[in-house]
């Protein structure tokens, strides 16, 4: 129990320290982002019996600088420091990596599988820099990014708004494959279907 409560609680404690230490040797402006996102934590690995989904569920750290969100990934949110069954998610700030949250109601997620630790950590990467670089023509649209680190398969979901508008997903589809540089398929569900079967199925593929 006492490892379980000091999971609960480091990962948001070593954020706040890693993102302090930022500020003494700041001399020069630091770079602001075009908006805030939020770093969240969620380790299922040890879930209490009879826990509803999303309890375990923790946010951790907010920021809007180029100099933040460096300190935060070199010294924490990297998916090779995850325990299995553990997940870490980047949204804009204002929205719960839920589909309850109003934002993802009506929303749904491109996949992908990643084929070793290495992938895992360069996808990851590439699309936190993506986000917060603003590359996406339909930023608006974009909710955020979940890394799950499994015992079979780790995968990246992006996350995004209007499930239903099939011209701005395929246009996020095409562009995260490309930032990824992923060669495989990559699919698109509803988080509407994920709600009433285990196994949704893809609705866009590119």
């Amino acid at each position: 129990m006492a490892t379980e409560a000091a999971e609960e609680v480091h990962v948001p404690a070593a954020a706040a320290a890693a993102a302090e230490a930022i500020a003494p040797g700041a001399e020069k402006q630091p770079h602001k982002l075009d908006r805030k996102w939020t770093f969240w934590f969620d380790n299922q690995s040890k879930p209490k019996q009879g826990a509803a989904w999303g309890t375990t569920l923790r946010k951790v750290y907010t920021f809007d600088t180029v100099e933040e969100f460096w300190c935060l990934y070199d010294q924490i949110f990297k998916p090779s420091k995850l325990p299995g069954n553990a997940e870490f998610h980047l949204f804009k700030d204002g929205i719960e990596p839920k589909w309850e949250d109003p934002e993802c109601a009506t929303g749904g997620k491109w996949s992908v599988t990643c084929k070793g630790k290495t992938n895992l950590e360069n996808m990851w990467l590439e699309t936190l820099m993506a986000l917060i670089g603003e590359q996406f023509d339909e930023a608006d649209e974009i909710c955020g990014v979940v890394a799950s680190v499994r015992q079979r398969q780790d995968k990246i979901a992006l996350w995004t708004k209007t499930a239903a508008n099939e011209a701005a997903q395929m246009g996020i589809g095409r562009k995260w494959k490309e930032i990824i540089d992923a060669n495989d398929k990559i699919t698109y569900s509803f988080h509407d279907d994920s709600r009433r079967e285990r196994s949704a199925k893809a609705r866009y593929s590119v």
